[in-house]
């Protein structure tokens, strides 16, 4: 941060302008480097909104082009059913930091609403590593019985990765509770301790 002052030369008379430099402070790097990570943050929404589109055109695109391919359309459907649920979720992101790190005030953060964006996520990442464990067993099907491994392992990822996410749930909706009623009990304490005096 700078300023311009004038000051008078004494050998001449005239006005000569003087630039006074003035420190940053810490506020005043924090509202900068604020500002540009939010700036990063819009960028990175923008490309991954762009991505998603693409990858659902693409898939869009794949299906109708073979539309009337007799052998393989099914599984085709499902890839394309699996890469379009994975663009969701990519926008999904998109959304999540365009509210979060855009728009709201950094110092606002509600947990509950971080947990249900955790949620959506991975309850998406969960149903398109199933569709694509589901691809792989038509896949597996049609040519070799031996390659249901891979298929049988994604779809028991997605069932671990559903019941993690349950008990991720039961555990921060315990925590939440708790945090609620715990400042409960201090704002009733502290109404005493202010009835009492």
């Amino acid at each position: 941060m700078s300023g311009i002052r004038h000051s008078v030369n004494p050998k001449t008379g005239t006005f000569v302008p003087v630039t006074i430099y003035k420190p940053l402070n810490m506020v005043d790097i924090k509202k900068v480097t604020e500002l540009l990570f939010t700036v990063v943050y819009l960028i990175a929404a923008f490309v991954l909104v762009c991505l998603s589109i693409a990858i659902m055109g693409f898939s869009i695109h794949e299906v109708i082009v073979n539309f009337n391919q007799e052998h393989g359309f099914v599984s085709l459907m499902l890839q394309s059913v699996g890469a379009i649920i994975i663009s969701a979720a990519i926008l999904d992101v998109a959304q999540y930091m365009v509210e979060e790190e855009v728009l709201m005030n950094k110092e606002l953060r509600n947990p509950e609403e971080a947990r249900k964006t955790i949620t959506k996520i991975l309850v998406i990442i969960s149903i398109a590593v199933s569709i694509e464990g589901l691809v792989y067993i038509f896949k597996a099907g049609i040519k070799d019985l031996t390659l249901l491994v891979y298929p049988s392992l994604l779809i028991m990822v997605s069932a671990f990765l559903v019941i993690s996410l349950g008990i991720y749930q039961k555990l921060s909706v315990v925590i939440e509770r708790a945090e609620k009623e715990n400042v409960v009990v201090k704002k009733e304490e502290a109404e005493e301790m202010t009835f009492k005096e």
